[in-house]
């Protein structure tokens, strides 16, 4: 899945000189928790979270109306430089961005100019999405060998059945590299007709467990 599938494109944006009030208006008034900052070509110079704006304004408890924090220039406090992404990026990849570099959002770019955005909450409901959780079904677990073409064996024996497949995610077994399970989300309530399938041709499913053990 590409970066340009479920970027935001109405991206709301405040020039360097804007006012730290300004942001705080926006931040609230459309419930979001980052502003890029951009000079009169589109270009990201910069980026302000809510938390930002929160440290640079005055307690609740100053009774002062004045606020002279406030009229401050938004650049005063952005954080720059600004990592950012492309439109073909993979989305499976920048989520290794996110996790390490502990980013909640990423402005993204092309041809040097904002063209969209994606934040922690895109990301986590695209992995709803390419984890098949979103669609009514059940998991299986298979442990199998690491080798080529064992893939295409396990999906023939699910195929006998002539169930839907919602996903299908690899992950290493433990620290052994002689293993991999694959996780399988089946559009059935029911898959106790499957896994006695993969038992009888000898793959051990991890889960569901039907032998009731811990």
């Amino acid at each position: 899945m590409l970066v340009k599938q479920i970027m935001k494109t109405d991206v709301i944006t405040l020039p360097p000189n804007a006012l730290i009030a300004e942001a705080l208006t926006l931040l609230n008034n459309h419930h979001i928790r980052h502003i890029p900052i951009v000079n009169n070509q589109k270009e990201v110079i910069g980026i302000v979270s809510d938390r930002d704006v929160r440290d640079a304004s005055p307690s609740i408890f100053d009774k002062n109306e004045n606020h002279l924090e406030l009229q401050n220039e938004i650049h005063t406090i952005m954080s720059t430089p600004v990592v950012t992404i492309h439109p073909l990026d993979f989305v499976e990849e920048i989520a290794s961005i996110f996790y390490e570099e502990e980013f909640a959002c990423l402005p993204v770019i092309q041809e040097k100019k904002l063209v969209g955005i994606v934040t922690e909450k895109d990301m986590l409901y695209t992995l709803i999405q390419l984890t098949g959780t979103n669609v009514q079904g059940s998991q299986i677990e298979v442990k199998v060998r690491d080798k080529i073409g064992v893939l295409p064996e396990v999906t023939s024996i699910i195929g006998k059945r002539k169930m839907n497949i919602s996903s299908i995610l690899v992950y290493p077994f433990n620290d052994d590299p002689n293993y991999k399970v694959i996780v399988f989300r089946i559009q059935t309530m029911n898959p106790l007709s499957i896994i006695k399938d993969l038992v009888e041709e000898n793959y051990e499913v991890l889960w569901p467990n039907t032998n009731g053990e811990q």
